[in-house]
């Protein structure tokens, strides 16, 4: 027992290096996983103290407890068995691909990157791009919802800025777990989103098992009452305009309610730009009639890279103002009949949304010059007064003058080569035109038609 033992070099560095391997996965890991844990939790103990809606324990609980519960669902079960037969599989393969559907689906929310990343990143991003007008009027209504309800934030989609300005304006209020298309699948986006709290959605090559397996999740979130995000137009305005819902998530949402134990409560949120980053590709798309997008991320990189050098030779001008507004928020406890008739329930949702859209002087003026033709500035802004009297709260007007949003809106269009002025008229140039009518339809439905407005 009190012998020598002779090992090679090489043999002895392995034992140490399997020795150190089983000490950090028995008490180092352990140990460090519980410390973050407990720093985790108390500082979700400290936001749920300031937010109007706290961090629901389903948010929160391990990803991989999540990926169980769902696919062991026994829906989901009966699923993975149908997709078994249909497609000639082996159960326990069938079984993969759901395992795989889940874990591309459920999110690892974490608090630190959510409220210590996400939303400064949101706050810092959007007022350097835009001058941010929101209105706190709507929250008034959206305070009155009772707190243990699950709130769910529909919105027209107009550009990837959305999510930033959404996330801007619930920074008080709550976490939001945002559906999220599969644009934001690329490492390493993915996995910063993810620990954001959003979910992918795919919007193609979608089997019967993969939407149950998204169904399921949706409905464990929706009735563990998780503060959720979602554009029901389902992808970006290609027009500017609002379209028509698809009901998907929103049948998922309605039937995933225990309306008896947790009410479900829709917000409108309605946005609107001056000038959409996006413009031009989804001008093109619509021209083409397809959702492809000529763009790619290596073009991304390459204009904010450009942006961040012209904010650092301080020759970096915002992009106008964009709006947000909150609408009337809709219950499903006070609207029962709605939970069964989700296309009904959809086409709610847009029309308060429509009602909420803020009308900002660049789509007002891009409206009245497609209706009217040329105009002069005093007749335009003659005009901007006669249209806004019906308009109300809805009407942002910088400096709250007729005057200055004609100014203001003449300038930004002029900036970009979209008007011409010819004896003291203001027109589209030749190539203005598919980019003022992006900008007018997004307030069209708010406005009179060009026969009224004439």
């Amino acid at each position: 027992m009190t012998g020598t033992v002779t090992l090679p070099v090489w043999l002895f560095a392995l034992i140490l290096a399997f020795a150190g391997v089983t000490f950090a996965s028995h008490f180092l890991f352990p140990s460090v996983r519980w410390f973050f844990r407990r720093r985790a939790e108390r500082i979700v103990a400290r936001l749920n103290q300031r937010l109007e809606r706290p961090i629901q324990p389903f948010k929160l609980a391990r990803r991989y407890d999540l990926i169980q519960r769902l696919i062991y669902d026994p829906e989901v079960t009966e699923a993975v068995l149908a997709h078994a037969r249909e497609n000639g599989l082996r159960e326990d393969v069938a079984f993969e691909d759901a395992r795989r559907y889940a874990r591309e689906i459920v999110p690892a929310f974490s608090a630190s990157a959510y409220f210590g990343f996400a939303i400064r990143a949101a706050r810092w991003l959007s007022n350097e791009l835009y001058r941010v007008d929101v209105d706190e009027s709507g929250a008034g209504p959206l305070a009155q919802v009772d707190r243990d309800a699950t709130v769910v934030f529909v919105m027209n989609h107009r550009s990837n800025m959305d999510y930033v300005l959404v996330t801007y304006l619930a920074a008080q209020r709550s976490a939001l777990s945002y559906a999220v298309g599969e644009w934001a699948r690329v490492w390493p986006l993915s996995a910063l989103i993810r620990a954001m709290g959003a979910y992918f959605i795919r919007r193609r090559s979608r089997t019967a098992l993969y939407r149950k397996v998204l169904e399921k999740y949706v409905q464990m979130a929706t009735r563990g009452g998780v503060a959720q995000a979602i554009f029901p137009e389902g992808g970006l305005s290609l027009d500017g305009g609002l379209k028509t819902p698809k009901v998907g998530l929103i049948k998922y949402l309605a039937e995933g309610a225990n309306l008896e134990a947790r009410d479900l409560v829709f917000v409108p949120v309605a946005l609107n730009y001056e000038r959409v980053l996006e413009d031009r590709i989804l001008i093109d798309a619509d021209r083409r009639g397809e959702r492809k997008f000529r763009a790619s991320v290596v073009s991304a990189i390459f204009n904010a890279l450009a942006l961040l050098w012209r904010r650092a030779t301080g020759r970096f001008r915002r992009f106008g103002s964009t709006a947000v507004r909150i609408g009337a928020p809709l219950s499903l406890r006070e609207n029962p009949g709605l939970a069964a008739t989700p296309e009904a329930l959809g086409r709610e949702i847009m029309s308060r949304i429509a009602e909420a859209v803020p009308v900002l002087p660049v789509p007002l003026v891009a409206h009245l010059l497609l209706c009217r033709g040329p105009m002069r500035r005093e007749a335009l802004i003659e005009a901007v007064e006669t249209t806004g009297q019906g308009l109300g709260e809805r009407l942002v007007l910088p400096r709250g003058t007729a005057e200055a949003a004609v100014d203001h809106a003449l300038e930004r269009l002029g900036a970009r080569g979209l008007l011409s002025v010819a004896d003291g008229l203001h027109g589209p140039t030749e190539e203005a035109e598919p980019i003022l009518r992006f900008y007018a339809n997004s307030v069209r439905h708010l406005l009179p038609d060009c026969a009224g407005a004439a």
